[in-house]
């Protein structure tokens, strides 16, 4: 029973220490300028702050996910210009949700 408990452990740590050894891949994905990173981490927050307040527009989720695409393809100037509109459409949608609403009487 010993020696079959101690060949099952002996190849469980071959196992993990071939694992350990093994190289990481190292991501294949170009590199955005810093401004581009910015731009994505400011629209990212401004999505999800309007998520949180159910004021999020479609076309600002849109925007962000073209962008995140984008910053996969290294495309910087799509990053910029679509993390803006994301942003911008992000507080347009906060903005509406404090408009007062209306009734049918006030029309």
């Amino acid at each position: 029973m010993r020696k079959v408990l101690f060949a099952l452990t002996a190849a469980s740590l071959l196992a993990l220490s071939g694992c350990a050894t093994q190289e990481t891949a190292k991501s294949d994905a170009p590199a955005i300028s810093d401004k581009a990173k910015e731009s994505l981490a400011a629209a990212q927050s401004a999505v999800k702050e309007a998520k949180a307040k159910n004021a999020l527009w479609t076309t600002a989720d849109s925007a962000l996910k073209a962008a995140e695409e984008a910053a996969k393809k290294g495309d910087s100037a799509a990053v910029i210009s679509n993390a803006q509109k994301a942003q911008d459409h992000a507080k347009l949608g906060m903005q509406q949700a404090n408009y007062p609403a209306l009734q049918l009487k006030d029309l």
